[in-house]
């Protein structure tokens, strides 16, 4: 067993009350992992509801000027506008399969927050929503979608008002409600089994690629390309190639939040991984102009492809994440989410030291819910 899997299913580093509470999902997790009418029902929904699959885009013009091929995976075109939704549907769907009828979720950016309360409105379940201050006034617009979808949106004020607020004010008010609410964790963060959990439901995005990117040219890629924050779009890309040991995996963080790059070993969370710390142990500030990247871990599989090897990480600063969305939205027409941008910029660098190559970059989001942000920092004005 790699490093990189033993980190996905290492030990819990959670209260005595929450383990029961994990014990109990993972049980119902394998149980649907045995019920292929469930599955088949699952995977129905995101075709007829997700939109799935998700086409793989040429992108002619940057490939001209960046002096590679590239294409882009569009999770961007995903009901709600995220890959996300993979993961929220199948979550609440194993948690309405286990007996759940609430929900909470923690969300950053908020497109996590607004599929949690999509899948949650299609399933019938009550969802609960934990998002920092700061990121509920800068995501505005998601805020306003989490509610007319029906979740009970809750902004903490604590500390940054960001991701990793979010995330312990969802641990406390789960450790309170565990016998009747089930915890829908966003990315492949947090103790046994989410990191494993949420990669099974996002591995849908490198299936697709994989198959969609031999369709077309009759080969693989060099390399895929994927923002990381937690990183459960780039564990989801990474999954459809991991057996392809030439293709290369690229991690690009904000370069404030850049835990593989910069990060040490800790617990966060209830998990061991890679995390941006003082020299005194302390979990240190992050800052990004992207909130769904501003975090100060990694999940642990990521951690350990980077420390096998097989991932290298990219800090990408917020200048160079701004401008390669604006060169992606002037030269093919698409408006990439602020996270999405980090991968874009990573795969320009990248290109510059190594023309002519094959990629895939995986377009997470789309920027709608950025525009704030963009017009704030007078993009788009003539």
């Amino acid at each position: 067993m790699t490093l990189s899997s033993d980190l996905e299913m290492s030990d819990q580093f959670v209260p005595p009350l929450l383990q029961t509470a994990l014990e109990h999902l993972d049980a119902g997790f394998q149980e649907f992992l045995k019920d292929a009418q469930a599955q088949k029902e699952l995977h129905g929904i995101l075709l007829e509801f997700a939109g799935r699959p998700t086409p793989l885009t040429f992108a002619k013009n940057l490939s001209r000027k960046w002096g590679g091929t590239v294409y882009l995976k569009r999770e961007d075109l995903l009901h709600g506008g995220a890959h996300k939704l993979n993961n929220a549907l199948g979550q609440c769907y194993l948690a309405k399969r286990m007996g759940f009828d609430s929900i909470i979720a923690e969300t950053g950016a908020g497109q996590h927050g607004v599929a949690t309360a999509m899948a949650g409105a299609k399933l019938g379940l009550k969802v609960v929503v934990f998002q920092g201050k700061k990121d509920v006034e800068r995501q505005r617009a998601n805020a306003l979608r989490m509610r007319l979808f029906g979740a009970d949106l809750r902004p903490v004020e604590e500390g940054s008002g960001t991701l990793k607020e979010a995330v312990n004010a969802a641990f406390r008010h789960w450790v309170a409600t565990c016998q009747n609410t089930a915890y829908c964790l966003g990315s492949i963060v947090g103790p046994k089994p989410y990191p494993g959990i949420v990669r099974h439901f996002q591995k849908i995005i490198g299936s697709e690629a994989r198959a969609q990117f031999l369709a077309t040219t009759q080969q693989l890629p060099n390399g895929i390309f994927a923002c990381v924050g937690g990183g459960s779009n780039a564990a989801g890309i990474y999954s459809g190639f991991l057996d392809d040991s030439f293709v290369k995996f690229y991690g690009c963080e904000a370069a404030g939040a850049a835990s593989l790059s910069h990060g040490s070993w800790g617990v966060l969370h209830g998990m061991k991984t890679l995390l941006l710390q003082t020299e005194n142990g302390q979990i240190a500030k992050t800052k990004s102009v992207s909130a769904g990247l501003d975090y100060p871990g990694v999940g642990p599989w990521l951690a350990g492809l980077k420390e096998e090897g097989r991932l290298k990480p990219l800090a990408i600063s917020d200048d160079d994440c701004l401008a390669a969305l604006m060169e992606l939205a002037q030269e093919e027409g698409i408006l990439s989410a602020l996270e999405s941008a980090h991968a874009l910029a990573g795969a320009k660098q990248h290109l510059a030291h190594f023309p002519g190559q094959k990629i895939v970059i995986n377009i997470s989001g789309r920027g709608d819910k950025d525009l704030d942000i963009l017009f704030a920092k007078g993009m788009g004005a003539q």
